[in-house]
């Protein structure tokens, strides 16, 4: 029996984490890069968040499997207080939300479908549970949410080749466009999957990073019976080294035996969430003042780097969607000399930019397009990451601006480029 006999076939590095990776090479080895290619957001942990999970730390025991009943009651109530109504026996905890979509996209019935361009590892995903994975276009104002007229058509040639969609998956606010689907537009996807019988796993990890929260539609407020939500502390709260995840069922039959199936699964493979990890959850999910402000600041921050960040990308050339949600950009650079979107990043690195090109999110790899993730730009150490936070005018910040400036040269550099 060959090696490759023994190991079977391989999944793909994640292309996030292995652009991360080999940018963390080239500054480890001195090389001054502007790192543009990673949606970690880059800020300080909240101290008294910090202070909980240190409260935490003699939880050593094992846990129940879906979380304990702090947690549990945490999280509903968090939910609650966004318009979904939710009983604490509907919410799951993991390490990370990565497990719980996993798991999801594993045990409900179904091809997966799924928004062209989305992150990377819904489509890994559905490939490890042996399922088909059907793309659609997603709209060229928001992204996140497939179109829904093509919707309709990729539906009937799907089971017109023997596919069975399934699960939708969209994502809310979006990774990698950094758009937030307007409620119009998620009620009609929304009727496109009910009368389909589709059900639908929303991503809502960067939710609370929604650049105008109020105006935010969750597809679990219009179909709660057949929606599943995940989100965890990444994003809002910059924990995503502590990975904590966590969905909320949806509402009904259906979804008290997604969750029974979702505990089989996950007390083979991770048993529970880690005790301390969830004593410090309960206290965040349940959102004392501090947390709020914090997050709120947060918000503000993101929001005022991302913008400015894409007054850049238009006045080098690029088209792209106005950001609404969390801190990315999706530009397209058509035109330009560049064969592929990989050869126009590879390009941008050279100059000491790097970006992640529009093929590690599903998108055409001709195409000049790649995102942008402006979170790590706040400071190069927590001192000025605070600053940033504390400030009116983050963007006139000196470290902030000159990021900034960097990117601008870059991007307006590589027009001229010539292909060889």
């Amino acid at each position: 029996m060959s090696r490759a006999e023994l190991i079977g076939t391989p999944v793909p590095a994640s292309p996030t984490l292995a652009a991360n990776e080999r940018v963390q090479a080239k500054l480890a080895a001195g090389e001054d890069v502007l790192h543009l290619a990673f949606g970690e957001a880059g800020l300080p942990v909240l101290p008294a968040v910090a202070e909980q999970l240190a409260a935490g730390a003699g939880r050593n025991s094992y846990g129940p499997v879906a979380g304990s009943p702090a947690v549990r009651e945490a999280a509903a109530g968090y939910f609650a207080r966004r318009g979904l109504p939710t009983d604490a026996r509907q919410i799951v905890v993991a390490p990370g939300s990565k497990p719980l979509l996993y798991a999801l996209l594993q045990l409900l019935p179904g091809d997966v479908v799924l928004p062209v361009p989305c992150w990377g590892s819904y489509g890994a995903h559905a490939a490890i549970a042996g399922k088909r994975v059907i793309g659609v276009p997603a709209g060229e104002v928001t992204g996140g949410v497939p179109d829904p007229a093509q919707l309709r058509a990729a539906l009937a040639e799907a089971e017109g080749i023997g596919a069975r969609p399934g699960v939708l998956v969209l994502t809310m606010p979006d990774n990698p466009t950094g758009t937030v689907a307007p409620m119009e537009l998620v009620r009609e996807v929304c009727e496109v999957a009910d009368a389909a019988g589709l059900l639908i796993v929303c991503d809502e990890i960067y939710r609370d990073l929604a650049h105008e929260p109020e105006r935010f539609v969750s597809p679990a407020e219009l179909l709660p019976g057949r929606t599943f939500v995940t989100t965890g502390l990444s994003k809002h709260l910059a924990l995503g080294g502590w990975r904590v995840g966590l969905v909320r069922l949806a509402d009904g039959p259906l979804g008290d035996e997604a969750g029974a199936a979702i505990g089989g699964l996950a007390s083979e493979i991770w048993s529970s969430l880690a005790g301390p990890m969830q004593h410090a959850a309960a206290y965040v999910l349940s959102e004392p003042a501090e947390v709020v402000e914090h997050v709120d600041a947060s918000r503000r921050l993101h929001r005022a780097v991302v913008r400015a960040a894409y007054e850049i990308v238009i006045e080098a050339g690029a088209r792209c969607r106005p950001p609404g949600g969390a801190f990315y950009l999706y530009p397209d650079f058509a035109g330009r000399p560049f064969s592929s979107g990989a050869e126009l990043a590879e390009d941008l690195l050279d100059r000491g930019v790097a970006v992640l090109p529009g093929a590690a999110f599903g998108d055409d790899p001709a195409a000049l397009r790649f995102r942008i993730a402006t979170s790590l730009l706040y400071g190069a150490d927590d001192d000025q990451r605070w600053r940033a936070l504390r400030s009116d005018d983050p963007v006139s910040l000196p470290w902030i601006a000159a990021a900034l400036e960097r990117m601008r040269a870059g991007l307006q550099g590589s027009q001229h480029a010539s292909t060889t």
